[in-house]
Formats: C-alpha cells, sequence, structure tokens
C-alpha cells in the first residue's frame, strides 16, 4: 500500500517561501484543506499541489505599466514545471497580448503537446545516453518537417534525493543497484525519468533491480518529501527541491533546461518577446536570486531549423 505523504503547517510554509500566518489564513478561507493529529494539523501533499496547480492556472499577471491589449492575441501554453516557468509566463503577459497559461506535463509529453499543436513553448531536459546531449536528440525525433528554435532557459543539478547523512553511501548511478534500497521514481515522460532511465540502461541496471521503481510521484517536491518522510531511501531530481524538503542531495549531472517553440508565421512575435525576456536583465537577476540556478548561457540559441 502506498504511503500519503503530509506536511506540517510550518513545512508548507517553508514550501510556498511565506509565513505561518499566511497558510492558518488559506486554511481558516478554506483554501487549503487540512486533518489534525492530536493538537497538530497537517494537509495531503496531494491537498498542496492541487493547490499549487489551482493557483496557477491561469498565471499570475504582475503589476507594471498599463499595456494595449492585442484584441486578437490568443491565449499561449507554457509547458513544464520548473518554477521560473511562472516568471517566464508573467514576463510574457507584461510584454504581449497573450495570456500565459500553464500546463505541468513532463518533457516528452510536453514535447508531444507541442506536435499535437496543443503547447506554444515547452521545457525540456531530456538526456540522451548514447550522445550525452541533451533535448536535443529527442526534438529531431518527435517535431519531424517542424522548423523550430531551441533557447537554453537555464542549467541545473541533478542527482538523488537522500535521507540525512547518506546512510546508504550513493555516490555514483552505479550505487543504486542495491536491493537494500526503496526507490521512489517520476512519473513516465518526466526529464527525471528518462535521466534514470537511460542511466540504468548506459550502466547495465535492469530496472526489476530497483525496489520501488514501479512507485511514481508527478514532480520533484514530492519525490523529495518521500525520501524526507521515510517512505523511501532514494529518488532522482534536482538540486533545489532537496533544500526545500530538506533531504541531502547527491549531484550527479548538470543538466540544460531548455524551451523550445515553433517556427510559424504566428510565432515570429512570441520568439522575439521571449529571446528579449531570457536576455534581459531583470529577468536573468530574478532567475539568479532564486539560487541553486546557472544563468551563463540563458537566452543563448542551442539549435536552430530553417
Amino acid at each position: 500500500m502506498k504511503q500519503e505523504l503530509s506536511y506540517t503547517i510550518e513545512e508548507v510554509a517553508q514550501l510556498l517561501k511565506v509565513s505561518k500566518l499566511t497558510i492558518y489564513d488559506l486554511v481558516k478561507k478554506g483554501e487549503l484543506p487540512v486533518f489534525r493529529v492530536g493538537r497538530q494539523m497537517r494537509m495531503d501533499a496531494k491537498d498542496l499541489e492541487k493547490y499549487i496547480a489551482d493557483s496557477k492556472s491561469p498565471a499570475y499577471t504582475a503589476p507594471g505599466p498599463k499595456r494595449a491589449e492585442a484584441k486578437d492575441a490568443s491565449p499561449l501554453v507554457i509547458s513544464g514545471q520548473d518554477m521560473v516557468l511562472d516568471l517566464l509566463g508573467q514576463y510574457i503577459e507584461k510584454n504581449s497580448g497573450h495570456k500565459a497559461l500553464r500546463s505541468h506535463k513532463g518533457s516528452l509529453n510536453g514535447l508531444i503537446s507541442m506536435y499535437n499543436g496543443e503547447a506554444e513553448i515547452v521545457s525540456l531536459h531530456m538526456f540522451d545516453g548514447d550522445t550525452g546531449e541533451y533535448n536535443l536528440p529527442y526534438i529531431k525525433k518527435i517535431l519531424v518537417g517542424h522548423p523550430y528554435i531551441l533557447l537554453n532557459l537555464l542549467s541545473r543539478k541533478a542527482g538523488l534525493y537522500v535521507k540525512k547523512g547518506n546512510p546508504f553511501k550513493l555516490a555514483t548511478w552505479s550505487d543504486l543497484n542495491n536491493d537494500k534500497l526503496t526507490f521512489i521514481n517520476r512519473e513516465r515522460g518526466s526529464g527525471a525519468r528518462i535521466l534514470l532511465d537511460e542511466q540504468l540502461r548506459i550502466n547495465n541496471i535492469p530496472a526489476k533491480n530497483l525496489k520501488g521503481y514501479e512507485n511514481e510521484e508527478t514532480n520533484h517536491l514530492s519525490v523529495a518529501s518521500a525520501v524526507s518522510s521515510g517512505a523511501a531511501d532514494v529518488g532522482v531530481g534536482i538540486e533545489k527541491a532537496a533544500k526545500l524538503v530538506g533531504v541531502d542531495f547527491v549531484p550527479l549531472i548538470t543538466e540544460r533546461y531548455d524551451l523550445v517553440l515553433l517556427k510559424t508565421s504566428t510565432n515570429e512575435e512570441l520568439i522575439t518577446t521571449v529571446k528579449t525576456i531570457l536576455t534581459s536583465i531583470p529577468f536573468q537577476a530574478e532567475i539568479d536570486a532564486l539560487g541553486d540556478y546557472d544563468i551563463s548561457r540563458t537566452g543563448s540559441v542551442i539549435h536552430e531549423t530553417f
């Protein structure tokens, strides 16, 4: 039976980076459901995820100079899960006539959505074990016949979430081949799942050797929380979630987190807008302030077809 995760009010406040008073106010208003264990209030992880997802769609429009509305500008969908994409959506809304909507699909599923005409901006962090390259090998296979541009959003560390003190002394991908470990996985199509599966393949580790491989969570925070709660010994994810949840992190790879946009006659203005935002000092400064992100290539063109 799968163990359900829950958080204290203090933990929720830390995850959302707000005060406990703010969380208590949301609970009082009925926006965040809680249950009690003795005198302590706790919140189900799934309820917190639902609150975050509901708050992201449509994306918040930050205050700023009022602009003329473009009546013919349709909403656009930004696919991916990193919090920087919410920031990008705010900048797009301030600098164009588009309303930015958020989809929280994993990298591969987001790319397929773009192929099917269901997303305008897709974020990617898909590792290819044969080339050691990120993203481009997958894009070339899926966006066949579609001209596109691939822009770097940022780089970040990916690796293993482990319990405090790293009791199993995990240091490499090969160390996952241990029948004493309980693993927690990401969903199929996510960048973290692809990274794991490729590392298992190139290190000749059968997936069946990972106890818990079939147990899935849908985001980095939930995987890190599963390790923190003791439901699992190890999971794959990014550094920032480890710090937010409070588990140790073993960095194993620097992943390139990119954005892909199709090059169409209707997308020319959007591509220009996104390029301008990514290379702007204010946008990069806000990313840098979040910590644990490398912005040295932010806004650079990784690949472009004509």
